[in-house]
């Protein structure tokens, strides 16, 4: 792939050029285009677990379409936001910061996206989309003027995860999901014990139970943009090389974006019970029940994210936004493709295969985890 620069046009490729999911290099041209408990320790989690599965999708819509016309008077114009307390990189992170002084305020946060799976209870190995309990997508963010570099993207303590309690992502204007923040500030040691991992426990009805280790599914870069009145949660994937059957099922395209909301924690709904936002973060949501979702609120655990699909892809997430045009800041676009091409060649060098790549990135043993899957 030729290497995108933020003064050169977008070039053409011929989609019959890629090699095989078993032969593609990351980054190499994708072809591209519903529960159960996962992790229940005891039976008192396993019931909200359940909850969260069975939220109630026509409420939702009924929601958002009140708060859409709220929004059309109330909410302020302009979602960008100043930006959050710099990034502590490790010494030997692949990040380098202050590389990039034309970054685009409408990229209100960039940074490196992981997309994984769980199988079902007691299914280790699923054979179709109906043996996935449930997505999940991992936030590494990185400095808002940063670059990548060669090496692993490096722990900086600061990672999310969020729980779709989905068995695909949502794929046009029609579907509606609610995710929920799990994890925030985790490191990887957090990860690698509380969410990659496997286990083992007892119920009383069922006797010994085994949830499967999570599987990943892709691996690329992230921005989250703003383009007014409304956040994209937009994604570019850098691995695998080309998408197969399992990331077509659950919905992962070689680029794709949501529409992501942030909800109220005052409303009350169904799901685990919400964030606790500091005075003057609730303050930021005035009488609306949803509000564009900015970085800081992923800080908080139980935040709850209503994500939208964007059948048309990421051109409007990544439009240019007047203020930067004026400015003579880079456009989103040519941001989001550069960040693109370093993760790349970043990811060439971790290891020689898919898998590798993601479990070195994440500071865990490969062979200890599932491989990355694009078949079942």
């Amino acid at each position: 792939m030729t290497t995108t620069t933020r003064a050169a046009s977008k070039k053409e490729e011929d989609p019959s050029s890629a090699a095989p999911a078993s032969e593609a290099k990351p980054g190499s041209k994708h072809k591209t285009e519903d529960e159960e408990v996962v992790k229940p320790p005891s039976p008192k989690k396993a019931k909200q677990e359940d909850e969260n599965q069975n939220l109630d999708t026509e409420q939702v819509k009924e929601e958002t379409k009140d708060e859409e016309k709220k929004q059309e008077n109330g909410a302020p114009e302009d979602q960008t936001t100043k930006q959050e307390p710099p990034i502590k990189e490790p010494k030997d992170s692949a990040v380098e910061p202050q590389a990039h002084k034309d970054t685009p305020a409408s990229i209100l946060e960039k940074g490196i996206i992981y997309f994984f799976y769980r199988g079902r209870v007691n299914t280790d190995s699923p054979s179709s989309i109906n043996d996935i309990a449930r997505a999940f997508i991992l936030l590494r963010p990185i400095a808002h003027d940063a670059k990548l570099s060669s090496g692993p993207i490096g722990d900086a303590g600061n990672s999310r995860l969020l729980l779709v309690p989905k068995k695909t992502l949502p794929r046009s204007g029609r579907d509606r999901w609610i995710s929920f923040v799990e994890k925030s500030h985790a490191s990887f040691a957090q990860l690698r014990d509380d969410f990659l991992a496997s286990a083992e426990y007892t119920t009383k009805t069922a006797g010994d139970r085994h949830t499967p280790a999570a599987t990943p599914v892709g691996e690329g870069v992230y921005a989250l943009t703003s383009t007014g009145r409304q956040s994209h949660l937009v994604y570019v994937l850098t691995l695998p090389g080309e998408l197969g059957e399992v990331q077509e099922g659950m919905g992962l395209k070689a680029r794709g974006s949501f529409i992501v909301s942030t909800k109220n924690p005052e409303y009350g709904g169904p799901g685990p019970k919400g964030a606790e936002y500091p005075k003057e973060l609730l303050e930021e949501f005035r009488s609306l029940r949803w509000s564009p979702t900015q970085p800081k609120h992923l800080d908080y655990v139980h935040t709850q994210i209503l994500m939208v699909g964007e059948s048309s892809g990421t051109e409007k997430a990544l439009s240019p936004q007047k203020e930067d045009q004026e400015e003579g800041k880079a456009e989103p676009e040519e941001e989001i493709e550069e960040l693109e091409e370093e993760d790349i060649k970043r990811m060439e060098g971790l290891s020689e295969d898919d898998s590798g790549r993601v479990f070195a990135d994440l500071q865990v043993h490969a062979e200890d985890y599932p491989k990355l899957r694009t078949t079942f």
